[in-house]
């Protein structure tokens, strides 16, 4: 993991202890997803400055494309943002998770290797 990932895991435990059940290094569809909240169909993904190059945003689309029609919502944040505005960014991913709103489980959930 990236330092500005793990500043997010600490962020997200809190998160966790609230109810809520974040994941890390996920692997599924053949993607390893930075952070997923499976009850809110939530995926963070926190990028570098590859991902604003135009390789980066043409895979980085497709990605999201392929997790939308599985009905996640996948939220990206930049390392800085995580660096210099932790807070804004955990209260970002809240406002998603309370537009959301728990669905119903997954069938053939991933394994929980990413989780802790």
């Amino acid at each position: 993991m990236t330092h500005a990932e793990v500043k997010l895991w600490v962020a997200l435990q809190e998160l966790n202890r609230q109810g809520f059940r974040f994941r890390k290094q996920v692997p599924l569809d053949g993607y390893i997803l930075d952070f997923a909240e499976f009850g809110h169909r939530l995926i963070l993904e926190v990028d570098g400055g590859q991902h604003g190059m135009p390789e980066g945003e043409i895979r980085d689309g497709r990605r999201d494309a392929h997790f939308a029609r599985s009905g996640f919502r996948v939220m990206r944040v930049w390392n800085n943002e995580v660096h210099e505005n932790l807070d804004g960014v955990v209260h970002s991913i809240l406002c998603v998770l309370n537009e959301t709103g728990p669905s119903r489980p997954l069938r053939g959930h991933p394994p929980r290797k990413g989780e802790g």
